[in-house]
Formats: structure tokens, C-alpha cells, sequence
């Protein structure tokens, strides 16, 4: 049987989306008991040369809705990068999940062969639809969300693998 383009992307997208907003809530409640300042997190990093968490949740809400906008042959909406706190993080992520709820299966499902170009800083890229969405797409996106999980752990917000697997079907 094969999977849908739909099936492979959206449900994934709202998943680990969904989960990121649980470590968020979690990463508040951190801050509150330990009493520190949750803009910390907000700029914190891995290490000096990787972008900080702020941007690493604006990366992955770009490639959810921007992939998927892509592959129903729309022009994805456009955010500002302006989230300065993580309840402003998890805003574009609910805006993002609420964008995504509003894709149905029969605007994805057949985009295998569609063309997808991207405008990047050294010119075009062209992608096929299914070689986009597994080659590219998903790989950047679960790179930045772990990214971002990487973050709030390596910051002592205490979150384990069933965060970031299950979020909140895994309890609190």
C-alpha cells in the first residue's frame, strides 16, 4: 500500500509541532520554578556558530507550512521573525498548526511530480514534489525541531525522549 503525499507531511508537521509546544510549555514552567529569565532560552545556543532557539522554531514552522503550502501548489503564508519570548514561540506555532488544519488531503495527495522551486540566496532550486518533501523538507525540519529540544535540554528544562515523541500523550 502506498502512503500519501498528505500522510507523509501534514500529520507529521502537526505532530512534532504539536509535541515542541509541549517542551514550550514545559521550558515556561522551568523558568517560573528555577526563577530565571525565559528570554535565556529564547537565545540560547548550541554552540556559538548555530542560530539561537528563537530562530530554530521560526525554521520549523517555516518548512511545516511552507512545505505543505508547496506541495498543494500555494504560495505559503508569510510570518514575521519577530517572537521575542516563548509564549511568542508557541503563538507561531499554533498559527502554524491552525494553518495546517486547513489543508485537506486532496490539495497535497498527487504532488509527487509536481515542480517546487525554491528561491535561495545562491539562486533557484528545483525540486520534484516527492523527492522535495523526503530529501529536503522533512530532513530540515526535524533537524531544527530537535535542534530546538536540544536546546531547551542542554538549558536543564527537564524533558525526555517521550517529550519530544509523544508530547503531551505522554503526560506531564
Amino acid at each position: 500500500m502506498a502512503i500519501s503525499m498528505f500522510a507523509a507531511s501534514v500529520p507529521v508537521f502537526q505532530k512534532l509541532l504539536g509535541n515542541l509546544d509541549h517542551c514550550l510549555d514545559k521550558a515556561i514552567a522551568d523558568a517560573a520554578e528555577r526563577s530565571y529569565d525565559p528570554k535565556v532560552l529564547v537565545a540560547a545556543r548550541l554552540a556559538p556558530d548555530m542560530l539561537p532557539f528563537v530562530k530554530q522554531i521560526q525554521i520549523a514552522a517555516d518548512f511545516a507550512k511552507g512545505t505543505s503550502a508547496r506541495l498543494a501548489g500555494l504560495d505559503p503564508p508569510a510570518y514575521e521573525d519577530n517572537e521575542a519570548t516563548l509564549e511568542e514561540c508557541q503563538a507561531r506555532i499554533r498559527k502554524t498548526l491552525d494553518y495546517l488544519a486547513g489543508l485537506k488531503p486532496a490539495q497535497i495527495d498527487g504532488s509527487e511530480e509536481r515542480s517546487v522551486v525554491l528561491k535561495m540566496r545562491g539562486g533557484e532550486r528545483q525540486f520534484r514534489g516527492l523527492d522535495y518533501l523526503l530529501n529536503y523538507a522533512l530532513p530540515n525540519f526535524y533537524f531544527h525541531v530537535t535542534t530546538a529540544y536540544a536546546i531547551l535540554r542542554h538549558n536543564g528544562v527537564k524533558l525526555g525522549k517521550g517529550d519530544y515523541i509523544q508530547g503531551r500523550a505522554q503526560g506531564k
